[in-house]
């Protein structure tokens, strides 16, 4: 018997991960970092609204392509045996169809924006659709995510400078760094699985050195993250923010000294808030120097 139409809209929203947004989060916060930057801490709120809206899209249709392309691999590893397309409820064409269709609904509203933010938007594109596959032969395709989970910070100073200077170029590399760094400890949880069929991790590449390589890819961060902040002068409420995600990140050591799976995920799941740390703090800075501003022009 076919499925319902309720039980099909269950199984894209999985499909989607809509019912786990953390993907989206770790996908905005940076994008999110670069609009505040690019546009001095006022960046243009239709341009904002599209990236949000985009980062949905974005990460929604990449979630699919990356279950069409696992589709003959999830069914081996313990968490990933209850997706859709493993269990049959959506079919491959299927699959393609939907991110296809979120591609192009993303597509729209990149034209919205100028020619520079619309030419970045094909390799960003390129990157997300790839992914999925560079696990087969990349030693640590950690930090292709990196790259592609990171790409809307050139596009959002492009967006609204209309160029994208030296600073966009080391925020993306500062996000490589975070992305490996978390998603090693999400590589963690399925390390036996994937070693069992296969599949090429940052976890597997570490090996026993997995635990220190996370937390130098997080300190790489975090001081590449201070760079930006001198280089744009940014003051006490950014650092603030920096030196709090520090200290999340040494909790994030606690959790997976052990290397037990949950904790694991935990560590992951819990680098939603570093994100936001960081970008509350970047946000408050500039909310702090303008009314300093403002103050100081009155006195003046």
């Amino acid at each position: 018997m076919p499925p319902k139409l309720t039980q099909k809209l269950d199984a894209y929203e999985k499909l989607m991960r809509l019912d786990k947004p953390i993907g989206i989060l770790l996908l905005l916060w940076p994008t999110l970092w670069a609009l505040w930057i690019a546009g001095w801490g006022h960046p243009n709120m239709w341009v904002a609204w599209v990236f949000f809206l985009g980062t949905v899209l974005m990460r929604s249709a990449g979630c699919v392509i990356n279950d069409w392309a696992d589709r003959n691999f999830d069914g081996e590893v313990e968490r990933t045996r209850g997706r859709p397309l493993v269990t049959g409820i959506v079919t491959p064409r299927e699959a393609l169809y939907l991110a296809a269709g979120l591609a192009f609904c993303a597509f729209l509203l990149v034209l919205t924006l100028n020619r520079m933010a619309i030419l970045l938007s094909i390799p960003a594109l390129a990157l997300a659709i790839s992914y999925p596959f560079t696990k087969r032969f990349l030693a640590i395709p950690q930090a292709y995510l990196g790259i592609a989970f990171g790409f809307g910070i050139p596009m959002a100073f492009a967006a609204l400078l209309d160029a994208v200077p030296p600073i966009a170029w080391i925020m993306l590399l500062a996000n490589v760094f975070w992305a490996i760094a978390y998603d090693t400890e999400y590589a963690m949880v399925d390390r036996n699985d994937d070693l069992r069929i296969g599949i090429k991790t940052s976890a597997i590449t570490f090996g026993r050195f997995d635990v220190a390589a996370i937390m130098l890819c997080y300190a790489a961060f975090l001081a590449l993250m201070m760079v930006v902040g001198m280089s744009v002068g940014r003051g006490l409420c950014y650092y603030s923010g920096l030196v709090t995600a520090a200290g999340m990140a040494c909790y994030h050591w606690t959790l997976i000294r052990e290397r037990g799976r949950e904790k694991c995920f935990k560590a992951f799941m819990h680098n939603n808030w570093l994100g936001g740390v960081i970008f509350l703090g970047l946000m408050l800075d500039y909310v702090v120097q303008t009314y300093t501003k403002a103050g100081s022009a009155i006195l003046h």
